[in-house]
């Protein structure tokens, strides 16, 4: 028998740290979930060194062959064909076989080869998951731990991969309907750059050869012409003042005040606010569901909705919530006390906890405000791209106007003489 010190989180969400006899890392592993641990860390003790066990394995491994991160819609798909594969009754370390070789992404064959040897050495799948956490968050190992548990893992892998497939629709279509706006930005403040650069100097030297040095000009040309020169004077020391703000924006941020301060910024936007607070409910609101479907203990599910809120704000919403049920209270009032859900998500989910229909009144929430951001966002391309349309219109025009201006203005003297 072997001694494993372990780190592990109880179903209500307390660490506790203790030593497991066992006759290797799986059954050490088995012991932990038996007694509803779930190990963030497991050390084997022999010969008075420590060896790292089937946790920490990532960390051992050459650069080179450590998992790197997997594109949301690759991850999607591979959990939806193994969900297939399972379902049909397909043994797992078959299926994780059967996606191995068919695999064009190289830097997920190569985990789905390490996911096969592990389970193949005798680790649970949910552990074969946890070594490769670039790629398989805690949402996606804590679900198929869970199913594991209640002896319906491809339950919870269909459940995973309906939900990471909602998910990837919603982030496609806002991706979508943004890049055009960003694109026609883009192109008008490229033009605007070139056109200071090259094209209004010449136009300049070419008056003055023509009017004379000290010539009056029309107001709009004499205007574009200024912005020129402070364009090429300035640009530099504005382009690094800029860099240097953003830099330091990206570095508050990281702080935890600095997040919350600017994430609280985000939520009071105009018109971005909404959006922002609306997606990042029907996502947690969803993530929480799913979980929960699953089996995952609530106190449990609430810790990895907190991290995956994307919103500092929220997130602290989130663990209020959870301090509260770990007291033995329901969602509903520290919910509503947060102030930062809408009473219709309040009502919902209060209504949820009196009916113990939870779960499913969770997923219907994450539904309604799927469907509100997807109209929010077509509603706001519908704005933005006639906005931009009419930007880039006007800054072509103005220039086109300055240049012309004056040359109408030579043709005219050279017709009257």
């Amino acid at each position: 028998m072997q001694r494993f010190n372990y780190v592990a989180k109880d179903a209500a969400g307390n660490e506790q740290r203790g030593v497991v006899e066992a006759q290797n890392m799986a059954e050490a592993q088995l012991v932990l979930r038996q007694n509803n641990l779930t190990a963030k860390s497991l050390v084997a003790e022999g010969g008075g060194k420590k060896k790292k066990g089937a946790l920490n394995i990532q960390l051992k491994m050459p650069k080179f062959l450590q998992s790197k991160r997997v594109k949301p819609k690759d991850l999607t798909v591979l959990t939806r064909q193994l969900a297939t594969l399972v379902e049909s009754g397909l043994p797992l370390l078959r299926g994780l076989r059967i996606l191995t070789k068919q695999s064009v992404v190289p830097g997920l064959r190569t985990v789905l080869q390490g996911m096969s040897e592990a389970v193949e050495g005798g680790a649970t799948f949910s552990d074969a998951l946890a070594q490769h956490p670039r790629v398989f968050d805690n949402l996606y190992v804590n679900m198929t731990r869970a199913g594991e548990a209640a002896g319906s893992l491809e339950v919870s892998l269909s459940r995973l991969a309906e939900f990471l497939e909602k998910a990837q629709k919603i982030k496609s279509k806002v991706k979508a309907a943004m890049t055009y706006p960003i694109v026609v930005l883009v192109v008008a403040l490229g033009l605007t750059g070139f056109m200071m650069v090259t094209v209004i100097p010449k136009f300049e030297k070419l008056f003055k050869d023509m009017m004379g040095d000290n010539a009056k000009m029309p107001a709009v040309t004499q205007f574009v012409i200024n912005l020129a020169h402070n364009f090429m004077d300035y640009s530099i020391p504005l382009a690094i003042a800029v860099a240097v703000i953003v830099v330091a924006c990206r570095l508050i941020n990281k702080t935890k005040w600095g997040n919350m301060f600017f994430d609280r910024i985000k939520l009071k936007l105009p018109g971005f606010g909404q959006l922002i607070r609306k997606s990042s409910i029907g996502r947690t609101t969803r993530t929480l569901g799913t979980l929960m479907q699953s089996g995952v203990p609530v106190l449990q599910a609430l810790d990895i909705v907190r991290d995956t809120a994307g919103n500092a704000v929220i997130a602290k919403a989130y663990q209020d919530i959870h301090d509260a049920v770990k007291e033995g209270d329901n969602m509903t009032p520290s919910m509503e006390a947060s102030g930062q859900f809408p009473p219709m998500v309040v009502s919902m989910v209060d209504v949820g906890e009196e009916t113990g229909a939870l779960p499913d009144m969770l997923n219907r929430i994450a539904n309604t405000y799927d469907g509100e951001v997807d109209d929010a966002v077509s509603a706001m391309t519908s704005v933005i791209e006639p906005l931009m349309i009419v930007l880039l219109a006007v800054i072509v025009g103005t220039i086109v106007i300055a240049m012309f201006s004056p040359l109408t203005q030579i043709i005219g003297g050279m017709s009257a003489t």
